[in-house]
């Protein structure tokens, strides 16, 4: 059996930025079993694998070790598949998955992600925890499905070297680590060491947690942001009611077919 396989840098305007992914178009799904193999065997740190229904595409996302509830990166790279190659003529795409109906526009050079918004409750009692495991004490932690941890500036952002065994203990699936940016509204870093990912280079479905909490520090609903991992990469995020929407680039860098013998 041969399946196609295409590797995308999403959030990026040329290759080797922003965060690949693969994106596996197939007529049917496969055992569960089959496509975790499948996404372990990529090594990225998400496989999307996509199904064709009546009224859009079925996705779901897999890092090397589980299944998710929502990627970003994965999402827009499956998008810029289906409106460049797969269905060319269309201008938005519509994807049904595990949180809900999702869409993507081409809105000029950008592709925008409509997703859920997931604001943090205040959590205190978590920020002694996150002290010890990032090194630095938080301004402030918020938790969604994942954890926000509000540091003071940038700079405390980027010289963060986390205790990836020690985040792993603490309940939220990601560490999002954020501050004001000096070029963007805010910056991020966010770390998954119990998914496989000890740090994604760019990650979409943080800053349905990110979105709102900025948008109300910062007094607007249109930001700009950066995930200031080696591999970078910029986000024009916008807060619409109980939504955020994520704007960004994708590049395509392989393509090619998984065999199965």
């Amino acid at each position: 059996m041969r399946l196609p396989l295409h590797q995308i840098d999403a959030f990026a305007s040329r290759p080797f930025e922003g965060n690949p992914a693969a994106v596996m178009p197939l007529d049917s799904w496969l055992p569960d079993a089959l496509m975790q193999s499948i996404a372990a065997e990529n090594n990225l740190s998400e496989t999307a694998f996509l199904v064709k229904e009546a009224t859009g595409w079925r996705i779901r996302w897999f890092t090397t070790v589980s299944e998710v509830d929502l990627c970003g990166h994965a999402t827009l790279a499956s998008a810029w598949l289906i409106l460049h190659e797969l269905e060319p003529e269309a201008r938005s795409v519509s994807f049904h998955s595990r949180s809900g109906s999702l869409t993507v526009n081409c809105e000029g050079e950008e592709l925008v992600l409509d997703f859920p918004s997931r604001p943090g409750r205040p959590a205190p009692e978590l920020a002694d925890a996150f002290a010890k495991a990032l090194g630095v004490r938080p301004r402030e932690v918020r938790l969604a499905r994942d954890a926000m941890v509000v540091l003071d500036d940038e700079a405390a952002v980027r010289e963060v070297r986390p205790d990836y065994e020690a985040l792993r203990a603490l309940p939220a699936m990601g560490t999002l680590i954020t501050a004001p940016g000096q070029a963007y509204d805010f910056v991020s870093r966010c770390f998954f060491p119990g998914d496989g990912v000890p740090e994604d280079p760019v990650t979409g479905s943080a800053h349905c947690t990110l979105i709102p909490y900025w948008a109300e520090r910062l007094g607007k609903t249109r930001l700009r942001a950066f995930q200031a991992s080696l591999r970078g990469g910029e986000l024009a995020c916008e807060l619409a009611g109980d939504r955020v929407r994520i704007g960004g680039r994708a590049v395509k860098v392989l393509e090619g077919h998984f065999l199965l013998h």
